[in-house]
């Protein structure tokens, strides 16, 4: 069975995977399941920390379930920085190699060192380094040849920010120049909040995308 696992958002400061489920019942109807994963958010959790976490939580995942046939990420805003960091992963220092085939990337951050100047880090207390290793933008990796079989979908919602809207542009970009098969998705009539909550909704573009993607051989 195919397993998408949702990273939500929230400034990695706020939610947590027990308000992830408005994802699942249009895909679970399609045969596909649902992992939400946590984080320890700040101000108790730091960015380094949080990015191991999710990674481990993918590397757990493949290790107890050897039944999993592809794995999907799809994470929102913050959510979404983990989950390209997800993609630029050494896995051999984690004993296994999920085979991730998909990833939506909706309203996402991918340089944190702006960041760096906002409120938001008030909590987050990221120094400059910490933000630089932590910047999917400045992570990517050449496609090795288990990644090329990976579609990568970068959703950004018309009324984002310029500066979400910016950094979605910009990091299809570099994963396209890295070798990566790369889609941009400009989605009407939708803000940085609704993009994501109407994966409730079986058809919206968004949900259909997911069920689309995990549904491939």
């Amino acid at each position: 069975f195919p397993v998408l696992v949702y990273i939500h958002g929230g400034y990695w400061q706020c939610l947590s995977k027990d308000e992830s489920g408005f994802t699942a019942p249009p895909l679970v109807s399609q045969g596909v399941a649902v992992v939400a994963v946590g984080y320890d958010i700040a101000p108790k959790g730091h960015m380094d920390a949080m990015v191991l976490q999710v990674r481990r939580s993918l590397a757990f995942l493949v290790e107890q379930y050897s039944r999993i046939r592809g794995v999907y990420l799809c994470g929102h805003s913050a959510g979404a920085h983990l989950a390209a960091m997800v993609l630029s992963t050494d896995w051999t220092e984690y004993g296994v190699t999920p085979d991730i085939r998909g990833a939506v990337l909706v309203s996402g951050v991918y340089d944190l060192e702006p960041i760096l100047h906002t409120y938001v880090n008030d909590v987050l207390n990221m120094s400059w380094e910490v933000a630089k290793r932590n910047s999917p933008m400045l992570c990517v990796t050449t496609a090795v040849p288990a990644a090329e079989t990976c579609e990568v979908l970068i959703a950004v919602a018309q009324h984002d920010s310029p500066e979400f809207r910016r950094q979605s542009q910009e990091y299809s970009q570099a994963l396209r120049a890295a070798g990566w098969s790369v889609s941009l998705l400009d989605l009407a009539g939708v803000d940085h909040f609704d993009i994501i909550e109407k994966l409730s909704e079986e058809s919206y573009v968004l949900t259909q995308v997911g069920e689309e993607l995990s549904s491939s051989p």
